[in-house]
């Protein structure tokens, strides 16, 4: 069974910084691309960031230069590090991935920029 939880998520105050963490469980970790997405109220759920399992990294444009995504293989887990933090960054983040053609999503946590 697979199986996603994140966690770091919290209150930050603009241009503060938060690092979101994506624990991954029943699939090959290695061999699987990763990506965070996030869905503010009344917004569709967009994607943030992948990785894939060579380590190539894509992004939004609007959070370029501000977020890094990073995996860590011999833990299983998944990294967002978000600096320079605004109030439109406030949403739910998710953690997805694949295995066999199916998509698994985490739970989500919160991220809320006050201004």
């Amino acid at each position: 069974q697979v199986q996603l939880v994140e966690s770091g998520g919290g209150l930050v105050q603009a241009g503060g910084s938060l690092r979101l963490s994506c624990a991954a469980s029943g699939i090959i970790f290695s061999i699987n691309a990763m990506g965070w997405y996030r869905q503010a109220p009344g917004k569709q759920r967009e994607l943030v960031a992948g990785i894939t399992s060579g380590g190539n990294t894509n992004y939004a444009d609007s959070v370029k230069g501000r977020f890094t995504i990073s995996r860590d293989n011999a833990k299983n887990t998944v990294y967002l590090q978000m600096n320079s933090l605004k109030p439109e960054d406030t949403a739910l983040y998710y953690c997805k991935t694949q295995r066999s053609g199916l998509g698994y999503w985490g739970q989500g946590t919160q991220v809320t920029v006050s201004s």
